[in-house]
């Protein structure tokens, strides 16, 4: 390996650094030197009277440099044979640049076997006498300071193990963190789960912890919040974009892979993993969730921070909690949305529960909005439908949602039903009571049937039929029909049983007389 040359700039750094009181160990370190050369270049000062303080500029150290150390003000290739042997190939070096990086122009040169110097040394070269073909490096941006109140950054972190005590499980746990972008006061709550009801629940405690809102939040581009990461375009889950709303705050979502664009929240990781949760135990979640309060306010909020210099709790009381958004004096309603297919029967399954869509929509995928009380279907900004919330298996069905030609069955319900028989005859009632004496669906539709064969054959065969049902124990639909169809409901019941006139309960089809089988 070639031995490093030292140019003018190179020893100002180790002189600026000296004069600040650093040791040699410490301007090794910070420069990337061997502790020998950093002596060596003190010694020449010390010897020529030189001492740290008080300060030089950078003019008068390079006086001295010039004058002690001549040979670092000479051409690099005048004084180095290792530079010599590459600038013979710089054209090559400089064309071949264009397409590759420096390592494979250093390696393609010692393959062909006409260089011999190092990569190191071939790197110095490049940076020394062609710093135009290399690439520009990135160029940061000051971000200038974020006002009180303005801004908060929020984020989802992994906090490691937790035994749970009930069950002997090991779960992960993630901390819900938003940090104040001024104060850097922050509000950390421990979580299980990372879906959007806990994203918006501890978005609301956030608030109420501070005692206001910030006018922006910028998070990181969680599906919980946004939906599509674009800057100029995102797309926000309409839950979160709700709670915006009602906080009156604004959403600004980072660019996707771009962390340093809520550069506070993601440093500030670490230090909750470290300061709060390892090497502690906790007996329950809502305990860690309450110690997690207390060292907001008594640990994290009291530290000198790095950065500001001050205490996080108290520039927050002090410079920032006036400068925060009023909460609202109604709180939110948490609310949720997901899709829902509009099934065939015009009903549509949400939260395992059954709801009715009007049948215009049938084979259409609506939004769904879920609160605690209320299912609405949206068909974009449009409202189609709204029921009450139902219980898990619990079916709602509004009979306008449904064709006109099968509304009908859901109009007639069991009340009507028995309102309707009463109407017809006493008869009738008892035959329809003892049908929907078991609700089901198929009772329901048999006691519906009766009562329009009642339309048919009017209110008084109706109730005779029924009655000759009911003396042979079988009051249903198919047996009052077939009585009526077959006029059994004219002949005095007590000459049918005298007679064994046969009733035909089932019609005449549904007996196969072979000798074996008696009548009824």
């Amino acid at each position: 390996m070639g031995r490093r040359d030292f140019i003018v700039r190179d020893i100002v750094e180790i002189y600026l650094h000296w004069q600040t009181g650093k040791s040699i160990r410490a301007i090794a370190r910070s420069l990337g030197l061997d502790r020998n050369t950093v002596r060596k270049y003190i010694r020449a000062a010390l010897d020529a009277g030189f001492e740290p303080q008080p300060r030089r500029s950078e003019a008068e150290w390079i006086s001295f440099i010039e004058e002690r150390f001549p040979q670092a003000t000479e051409d690099p290739l005048a004084r180095s044979a290792v530079f010599a042997e590459i600038d013979r190939f710089q054209e090559y070096i400089r064309e071949t640049l264009e397409t590759n990086t420096v390592t494979t122009v250093w390696q393609r040169l010692r393959d062909e076997g006409n260089l011999q110097a190092s990569l190191t040394s071939f790197r110095r070269y490049v940076r020394a006498m062609l710093p135009e073909v290399l690439p520009r490096p990135e160029v940061t941006v000051w971000r200038p300071e974020v006002p009180p109140g303005a801004e908060a950054q929020i984020d989802f972190g992994h906090l490691g193990k937790w035994l749970e005590p009930t069950t002997g499980r090991r779960r992960r746990v993630w901390a819900f963190a938003m940090v104040l972008a001024f104060s850097r006061h922050m509000f950390v709550r421990p979580v299980l789960r990372l879906d959007l009801e806990t994203w918006l629940e501890c978005h609301v405690l956030a608030f109420q912890f501070f005692g206001g809102v910030p006018h922006r939040l910028v998070l990181d581009n969680l599906k919980d919040g946004v939906v599509k990461p674009d800057i100029y375009d995102p797309k926000f889950n309409r839950a979160y974009a709700e709670l915006a709303t009602h906080y009156h705050t604004l959403i600004d979502p980072c660019r996707r892979g771009h962390p340093k664009d809520n550069p506070r929240v993601e440093r500030i990781m670490p230090y909750i993993r470290d300061s709060f949760w390892r090497g502690r135990e906790f007996g329950s979640m809502e305990e860690a969730r309450q110690e997690a309060i207390r060292w907001c306010l008594e640990v994290a909020g009291r530290r000198i921070h790095g950065t500001t210099r001050q205490r996080p709790l108290e520039h927050f009381t002090q410079e920032e909690k006036n400068h925060l958004l009023l909460l609202p004096h109604q709180p939110w309603e948490m609310v949720t949305w997901q899709k829902a297919k509009v099934g065939r029967d015009s009903h549509a399954t949400v939260a395992r529960g059954v709801y009715s869509v009007p049948y215009r929509y049938v084979g259409q995928t609506l939004q769904v909005r879920i609160s605690k009380t209320t299912v609405q279907f949206f068909r974009g900004e449009e409202l189609v439908r709204t029921h009450l919330k139902a219980a898990p298996g619990e079916r709602r069905t509004d009979p306008a949602d449904l064709p006109p030609g099968k509304a009908a069955f859901y109009e007639r319900d069991p009340q009507w039903c028995l309102e309707r028989a009463q109407a017809l005859g006493p008869v009738v009632s008892q035959a329809v009571q003892e049908i929907l004496a078991v609700p089901t669906l198929y009772n329901l539709r048999q006691a519906q049937g009766i009562l329009r064969l009642g339309e048919r054959y009017g209110a008084i065969r109706l109730n005779a039929a029924a009655e000759r049902a009911l003396a042979y124990g079988d009051p249903k639909y198919r047996t009052i029909k077939n009585i009526l169809e077959q006029g059994l409901d004219r002949l005095p019941l007590a000459f049918a049983e005298e007679k064994d006139v046969p009733a035909f309960l089932h019609g005449q089809q549904g007996f196969a007389l072979s000798g074996k089988e008696e009548l009824p």
